[in-house]
């Protein structure tokens, strides 16, 4: 089967070969068509070595599409459900998941270390446990969440990674309140959705902050009450809060620098949420005065901070009745065989996000 592999860490292409084969399959596992996929920064930050990943690999982890096979075990699915790829499964036995907070649950990062794909005698993982820049892939179970039947596969693809951890950023990690104040520093498919997440929690202004033009005029088609360049941030933050700070800030771009950033511009005791994927190595400065005197929240918010499958359910059922956009995220489309190009139009902020289809 056809699959886009990257072979060593740092390339920046991807390889489109014809002789890959999903490995794994058994007692529950399951066996998914992968119909439609998008391409996640978390991608390129994977192939770049900035997030950890053995290779050569599979990217892709934000993707739908049909079960095909299921294994012994299996019986909350069948053949020909529609499914869409849970990157980040919850065990339901772990600390983590007794305890409520089920996306700080490691079961599926174990699966990262278990090859997803071989060919020629060679081992190949997919990103995450997962890779779904492929015609095919193996999963466990609990990756393989349904869908009905009247939600298209691009946009399950979406609600995969990038709508669910922006909303959720706003809805369950910040709890944004009515009447507030919101900045968003990186207005890619994460961003535009926090934004829309924000304005359904009734935030009074919301300021999108991006370098790319392209993005800053779709910030305000989804919600946003007005778009700066980084630059022009001093300006809104002056011109919005009086100079004090926003109640919330969204980093969602996952450097340090921009971390920062979005520290000084929020205001004292407001808070900050990082969502946007670092390097182990970015490292982000504060002093313990600042820290102690400013009573700055700071929340980190792990794939929107919140069950990941009641989140699923919201998404749809806030897509249904038309509170949110989902089919304006995604700009550009292009088959496998095009997932260069895709990576081009991600690098260069020409796409909110690119939707693949296999």
């Amino acid at each position: 089967m056809r699959a886009a592999v990257l072979h060593e860490i740092g390339q920046d292409k991807l390889e489109i070969l014809d002789d890959v084969e999903a490995v794994g399959f058994g007692p529950g596992r399951v066996r998914i068509r992968v119909r439609a996929t998008g391409l996640c920064h978390s991608d390129l930050s994977a192939m770049s070595g900035v997030l950890p990943q053995p290779a050569p690999f599979v990217p892709g982890h934000e993707g739908a599409g049909e079960v095909v096979e299921v294994g012994k075990r299996v019986s909350h699915l069948k053949a020909g459900d529609r499914v869409v790829v849970c990157w980040l499964p919850a065990c339901g036995a772990c600390p983590a998941c007794k305890r409520g907070q089920t996306e700080l649950c490691l079961a599926g990062f174990m699966n990262a270390g278990t090859p997803n794909f071989k060919r020629a005698g060679q081992d190949v993982f997919g990103f995450a446990g997962t890779g779904t820049f492929t015609e095919e892939v193996v999963v466990d179970a609990g990756c393989a969440v349904p869908i009905p039947d009247d939600v298209p596969f691009d946009i399950a693809a979406l609600i995969g990674c990038g709508v669910t951890t922006g909303l959720g950023a706003a809805l369950n990690t910040a709890d944004v309140q009515a009447g507030s104040s919101v900045a968003v520093i990186g207005c890619g498919g994460v961003g535009i959705s926090t934004i829309q997440g924000a304005r359904l929690r009734g935030a009074a202004e919301i300021v999108a902050v991006d370098p790319v033009a392209s993005r800053r005029e779709a910030a305000l088609r989804f919600g946003a009450t007005r778009a700066v360049a980084p630059d022009e941030l001093p300006d809104a933050k002056q011109q919005v809060t009086a100079g004090e700070g926003f109640d919330y800030v969204f980093e969602v771009v996952g450097r340090s620098a921009t971390a920062r950033t979005a520290y000084e511009n929020t205001r004292r005791g407001g808070t900050l949420v990082v969502v946007g994927a670092g390097a182990m190595d970015d490292h982000l400065q504060l002093n313990m005065f600042e820290l102690f005197f400013d009573e700055k929240r700071i929340l980190p918010s792990m794939y929107g901070g919140g069950d990941v499958l009641r989140s699923y359910e919201r998404t749809i059922a806030l897509w249904r009745a038309g509170r949110i956009d989902l089919e304006g995220l995604i700009t550009h489309r292009v088959p496998l065989a095009g997932i260069n190009e895709a990576l081009d139009q991600m690098r260069t902020g020409t796409a909110l996000r690119t939707c693949i289809e296999i």
